[in-house]
């Protein structure tokens, strides 16, 4: 495929930006590049959130606070989140795959194509998935778990 009438900063006519700034600003103070490289601190721009927000950002950690305030191992705890995200992603995966077979305005080409790639992405987290459960299964078979904690980590394994 041949590219016809492309423009480039060497031939649109327009010197680049870096260029113009940098001779514009020898010309006029004598100063060089390297004096250019002290950026200058403006304040940015302030944010209030409102008590729903915050109750919803608070409550956002909320999905994992049961694993949180298990008395599980650090280790444990992570696996079983990296566990949950897997399974989210999978999820959200397959949502993406049903709304492409609703999708009509696509064609069949790219619906596959898509299908296709989503798949792909899914048996990624599959594999990530089955390595996180390997894992969690040896740390549990190494680690000296209580009964009760061998219980809490498979009912905290069973939720979504």
């Amino acid at each position: 495929m041949t590219a016809i009438g492309t423009l480039t900063p060497g031939n649109s006519g327009v010197a680049s930006l870096l260029e113009s700034s940098e001779t514009s600003v020898d010309d006029e103070s004598g100063t060089d590049a390297a004096s250019l490289g002290s950026p200058t601190l403006v304040e940015g721009i302030k944010v209030s959130l409102s008590g729903a927000a915050i109750a919803k950002s608070a409550g956002a950690g909320g999905k994992n606070r049961d694993i949180e305030e298990s008395d599980l191992p650090e280790n444990v705890q992570q696996l079983l989140k990296m566990i949950r995200k897997f399974r989210q992603q999978i999820a959200e995966k397959n949502a993406q795959i049903n709304a492409l077979m609703a999708n009509k305005t696509l064609s069949n080409e790219e619906r596959f194509a898509k299908i296709a790639a989503l798949k792909g992405a899914i048996s990624a987290l599959n594999n990530g998935l089955i390595t996180a459960n390997l894992s969690l299964a040896k740390v549990i078979d190494q680690s000296s778990l209580t009964a009760e904690q061998n219980l809490k980590t498979n009912s905290l394994l069973m939720k979504s």
